[in-house]
């Protein structure tokens, strides 16, 4: 009923892909995860035949990154950030390197936790114990609850003995973040609103 000039499908329709097909032109979009979120883009602005658009998207995307840093200066090159989904009762979800935010904060040169600071296959490291709680540490911590139930309880996680170990509670350098889900959103729009929350954590924080 739409008829649609192109559709974009991820891999999971393969077996409905004959019949899309009948209805336009389809393209099945790769989708490995957030850590795949470059290439995805430049995969979709290829077949939209939008090449020049992407470069100016990024051309805007590396200003910011560029003018981010000189904010920034040299306050946080000794410094640790860390990244963290709590998910309960599913447990918490540790950005890695390779995740979306991951390599926004690499591509502004700030440090990660050791252990954070590899790439993994789907970009995060899962743990269910509190016990645990000491691979979240960092100078910095922000945290991505989606709810506001699951911010209650994780900040409840941080009142325990456990989570008063931790080096960034003890700082008073937790941040949760407005809108987690951009921090998730894999796309150069949800990038620049990453930006803007870092100007607010980093830069204009007292």
């Amino acid at each position: 009923m739409l008829k649609p000039d192109l559709i974009l499908a991820w891999e999971n329709v393969q077996a409905t892909y004959p019949l899309l097909a009948k209805i336009s032109p389809t393209v099945i979009v790769p989708w490995h995860g957030s850590s795949g979120w470059r290439e995805q883009f430049e995969f979709v602005a290829k077949a939209l035949g939008k090449e020049e658009e992407a470069q100016q998207a990024w051309k805007h995307y590396h200003q910011r990154i560029d003018e981010l840093k000189v904010a920034l200066g040299s306050r946080y090159q000794d410094k640790e950030i860390s990244v963290v989904a709590p998910s309960l009762p599913w447990g918490y979800f540790i950005q890695a390197k390779n995740s979306f935010i991951g390599s926004i904060l690499s591509d502004l040169g700030l440090q990660r936790p050791k252990l954070q600071d590899v790439n993994t296959s789907r970009g995060d490291i899962a743990f269910r114990s509190e016990e645990s709680l000491e691979m979240i540490d960092g100078d910095i911590v922000f945290v991505l609850a989606h709810k506001d139930e699951g911010k209650e309880a994780f900040k409840q996680v941080l009142q325990k003995p456990l989570g008063k170990r931790l080096k960034a509670v003890q700082q008073g350098h937790v941040y949760f973040v407005d809108s987690p889900l951009t921090w998730n959103g894999s796309n150069l729009l949800a990038a620049d609103a990453v930006i803007d929350d870092l100007y607010k954590y980093l830069v204009n924080a007292p």
